[in-house]
Order: structure tokens, then C-alpha cells, then sequence
């Protein structure tokens, strides 16, 4: 009889702690849960994360992979019921801010996660410093909680191999006026290259941060449908190059920046000859229109005598101008010969 007395005791008192005491929980204000019975998550219908925009990144080829369902998620409040089979998973979904050279599984890494290593397409070795702002999503909590392993290991890694491929490929943008970065004048330059005044990209991307940072945002608009985590944003702060080659590196930003200079300075003198020549030529043309105004006058004047009185008033006309010629001149030549016949 005791034996059953304690069985019963036993169950009471299981049922007393996984039921009761434990069988209530509440979820913070920045916190969101997700309830599983025997580990599967409460489903909401057929509905999938190609049902929502986070899906609209993907390629064609990359959404089959990354299709998870939809599940029910628990806001803030409480306190909330769950059976004894069913386990509940929180997780925070506050934005997080992390290195760029945070690395989950191994904090020793990338110079104990301060400074990420990175090539340019100049082969040039440089340290990244920078950060990055996530937040878990809530439209792909089944990613987050049950289809990746360690989700913030692979956002990092994803966002890492994203940022080196586009430091190795980085281009600084032409302006469409024909300058260069550094105001050079393509078309002075003939057939050489812009890029190769422009020196080492190095220079291109510390000039071009924000562009970085945001062809970095516009690459990672995938990662929530991917992992669950949306990156909110990166900010590049730090490029340097080796310490090694920083004196050859000046020296060489110290003889461009001259060439630029001179270059610039060639260009403005150009310009200041054009215009004082543009100018000369509107003088001149103003003088020579000056000039042919009497004459057009004068041939109006003529025009208008001889339809008002004949070619007797054009006659008139000449001698008087002959006389008026004749009363300025000091001496008079007249051909004695006389006209033939």
C-alpha cells in the first residue's frame, strides 16, 4: 500500500512541478517565442517565407533552397500555458551590434575580433575595421530556431565573403561630366587609362566608403530570407594598409595628388585662354558689325533716292559727295585726256 502511495505521490509531485510551477511563461518586450510540441512548431496553414517580401532577394535558383514555413509566433505578455510536452524557444529581437571581424565559433580570430583581413584587386593586403547593426526576423523565426544550426555564425560568414569579394572587385564610380575622382579630364588624357592615374584602389576605397557600405546593404537584403537575421546595416569605418608599405603608399598619394594638381591647374588655364579667346572673337565681330552698319544704311539711302527720283537724283547724289570729297582734299590729280569718242 505504501508503494502505491508513493507512485501517486511521485506523479502528483511531477505533476505539480511540470505543469504548475513550470507550465506558465511570459515573453519580454523585445522578446518573441515560439511554442513545439514532440519538436515540431506549430505550423500556419501552408503559408511559406516565399509568402512575404523577404523572399523577393532571392534569385529564382536560390528560392527552392531557402523555403521555410510559416509559424506561429508569440508576442510580449503573459503569463501564457504550455503542456508538458511542448517546449518553449525565445529568442531577442533587438538589433545587435557586431565587429566585422566578429567570429562566433572562435574569438581568437581576425586579431581577437578587431580587424579583418582582406585583398584588394591590386593584391594588396589591407585590415578592415568596421560594424554591423542585426536583428532576428520575425517572418523567418523557423529558420533562425530550427533550420540553421548556429544562424549567427553562418550571417557572419555570409556577410564576411560578401565584403571581401566586393573589396577585391571594387571600382570607384566615374562621374558622367567626363572627370575622374581625382578631376582629371578623360578627354586631356587621350587613350590612357583614368584608372591607372587613379593609383591603387586602396585610395578608391577609402574615398568611397559609403558607396561600400552601401553596395554591402543592397548584397545582404537576401540574408533574412536565407537565415533568419536581417542586417540592418554596416558601417565601414577603417581601410589600412600594411604598416610595411605605408611610407611607399604615401609617397606614391603624395605624387599623385601633385600630378592631379598640375593637371587640374593645366586645365584651368586652358580654360581661361578659351574664354579670353571667345571673348576676343565677339569684340572683333561686334567692331566688324559696326563697321557695315553705315554701308548697309548708305545702300538703303541709295536704293530709296533712285525708286523716289530716278537715276538723275543718283547723279545729284555722287557729285555732291564728289564736292564734299573735293572740298578735304589738299590735292586734286584730273586726267586732261579727254574721253574718247
Amino acid at each position: 500500500m505504501s508503494f502505491i502511495l508513493g507512485i501517486l505521490f511521485g506523479l502528483g509531485a511531477w505533476f505539480l512541478v511540470r505543469c504548475v510551477l513550470t507550465g506558465f511563461y511570459t515573453v519580454e518586450q523585445n522578446e518573441r517565442a515560439v511554442v513545439s510540441s514532440f519538436g515540431k512548431a506549430q505550423r500556419v496553414g501552408d503559408s511559406t517565407t516565399l509568402d512575404f517580401p523577404i523572399s523577393d532577394y532571392l534569385s529564382d535558383e536560390h528560392k527552392p533552397r531557402y523555403t521555410y514555413p510559416q509559424i506561429k509566433v508569440i508576442g510580449p505578455g503573459g503569463p501564457y500555458v504550455k503542456m508538458p510536452w511542448q517546449k518553449v524557444h525565445k529568442v531577442n529581437v533587438a538589433i545587435e551590434t557586431a565587429s566585422t571581424a566578429f567570429d562566433p565559433e572562435d574569438s581568437n580570430v581576425n586579431q581577437a575580433g578587431t580587424i579583418l583581413e582582406a585583398v584588394t584587386k591590386d593584391q594588396l593586403n589591407i585590415d578592415v575595421t568596421g560594424q554591423l547593426r542585426y536583428r532576428i526576423s520575425e517572418q523567418n523565426l523557423y529558420a533562425y530556431i530550427f533550420g540553421i544550426k548556429r544562424p549567427v555564425a553562418h550571417i557572419m560568414g555570409y556577410f564576411i565573403s560578401i565584403l571581401r569579394e566586393r573589396i577585391a572587385n571594387f571600382e570607384a564610380p566615374r562621374q558622367g561630366d567626363g572627370l575622374s575622382l581625382s578631376g582629371i579630364d578623360e578627354s586631356l588624357l587621350g587613350n590612357a587609362d583614368v584608372g591607372e592615374i587613379e593609383g591603387i584602389s586602396i585610395n578608391d576605397l577609402r574615398k568611397n566608403l559609403n558607396d561600400l557600405n552601401q553596395q554591402m546593404d543592397q548584397e545582404c537584403l537576401s540574408s533574412a530570407a536565407r537565415y533568419g537575421i536581417e542586417l540592418e546595416a554596416s558601417l565601414i569605418t577603417g581601410i589600412d594598409p600594411p604598416s610595411e608599405i605605408d611610407s611607399a603608399l604615401a609617397a606614391i598619394n603624395t605624387a599623385h595628388n601633385e600630378v592631379s594638381a598640375a593637371v587640374s591647374l593645366a586645365k584651368a588655364e586652358a580654360d581661361q585662354k578659351i574664354e579670353q579667346s571667345k571673348r576676343a572673337v565677339e569684340i572683333q565681330t561686334m567692331r566688324v558689325e559696326a563697321e557695315v552698319e553705315p554701308l548697309n544704311r548708305v545702300a538703303n539711302e541709295l536704293k530709296e533716292l533712285k525708286n523716289t527720283g530716278g537715276s538723275s537724283s543718283l547723279v545729284a547724289y555722287l557729285r555732291n559727295v564728289k564736292l564734299a570729297l573735293f572740298n578735304q582734299a589738299k590735292r586734286v590729280i584730273i586726267d586732261s585726256k579727254p574721253p574718247a569718242e
